[in-house]
């Protein structure tokens, strides 16, 4: 689905399976946000070959987090020799549970980063990113925002409706309200959050942000 001119999303609309929300911002280098899972990454990959992109002419993956459903896929990529990103502390955490990961299955050397996100401007080619970080889902939870067309994606820091949980390992209540009142703060005209719908229009969004605080920040 395309958004608005240079960005695309790939939503997960499957209610028998976890994914995440993939989204690509198109450009001399094009950049993939939140590959997902491994084993479902074939919806992804048909919709790079609708639009005529090879896992080869991505220029650069970035994860907003390093949880399975939102990271598992870089491994395609880096096989590629396309270049993977994620938050320094997010990595730590990761390589901190390597016999829980692996005990799932999952290769963690074959999602290794090659370089980590920090708090922020990232250009690449003419695209400006601010890299936001974000704990409170994870320690190093990432929001990404391009100024210019005010999108602001959210990984599982915020949804539609809903927050991120912070039941999980490094998880924390206190930080994720700080983070999500800090994005609350950005001019934002699109939110496109890591699983479920997006919002458009400063409005919505606005709504969105303010029904959180208030019947949800009570029990985080």
């Amino acid at each position: 689905m395309q958004i608005i001119d240079n960005i695309h999303a790939f939503f997960w609309q499957s209610t028998t399976a976890n994914n995440c929300n993939t989204y690509l911002l198109s450009g001399p280098t094009p950049i993939l946000i939140d590959p997902g899972h491994l084993r479902l990454f074939d919806y992804v990959r048909q919709g790079l070959d609708e639009l005529g992109l090879a896992l080869t002419d991505i220029g650069l993956v970035l994860c907003t987090h390093a949880h399975p459903d939102h990271i598992e896929a870089v491994q395609l990529f880096k096989q590629s020799g396309v270049p993977v990103a994620v938050h320094e502390t997010e990595w730590e955490m990761i390589e901190g549970m390597k016999n829980q990961i692996s005990a799932m299955g999952i290769d963690l050397e074959a999602m290794a980063p090659d370089f980590f996100l920090r708090e922020g401007e990232l250009t690449v080619e003419g695209v400006e990113l601010a890299v936001f970080h974000t704990p409170g889902h994870s320690p190093g939870s990432t929001c990404l925002y391009l100024p210019e067309e005010k999108a602001l994606f959210t990984g599982d820091l915020v949804f539609k409706d809903g927050l991120g949980r912070t039941d999980l390992p490094g998880g924390s209540g206190e930080q994720l309200k700080k983070s999500i009142l800090r994005m609350a703060s950005l001019d934002t005209d699109w939110l496109l959050p890591g699983h479920g719908n997006h919002l458009e229009g400063k409005n919505d969004i606005q709504r969105n942000f303010a029904a959180l605080e208030q019947f949800y920040f009570a029990y985080v």
